[in-house]
């Protein structure tokens, strides 16, 4: 089974994980199923960039995103070249390694 590594985050995986990825599932699926709560504000429809992470490894196994994906993620804080929206990238058979950035473009609007 392929593995996702969760590179540490403060808040959401201090210690950081290493989790079964089910071929076909998303990204964003796989960590919360995981018990890591990554936010989805749009239940996961593309209509936001709460869930957005950066692949730094395995980044090429990922089908490509689309245009409406990649409209979306120029709204997103801390744009990377390897960033995606973990709702819309899908495990496929390489092993991943994800950051999951510190903070949303929520967390800036509400103040965190």
């Amino acid at each position: 089974m392929t593995q996702l590594i969760v590179l540490p985050h403060a808040l959401l995986c201090p210690e950081g994980a290493v989790l079964d990825a089910p071929e076909g599932e998303s990204i964003c699926d796989v960590l919360l199923d995981n018990g890591i709560a990554i936010e989805h504000a749009c239940e996961k429809s593309c209509a936001c960039t709460t869930c957005h992470v950066i692949v730094r490894e395995g980044f090429d196994s990922l089908v490509p995103s689309d245009e409406l994906e990649d409209d979306m993620l120029d709204k997103a804080w801390g744009l990377a070249p390897h960033s995606r929206l973990s709702c819309q990238a899908i495990v496929s058979t390489q092993n991943l390694v994800i950051e999951i950035p510190k903070y949303t473009v929520n967390m800036v609007k509400e103040g965190h």
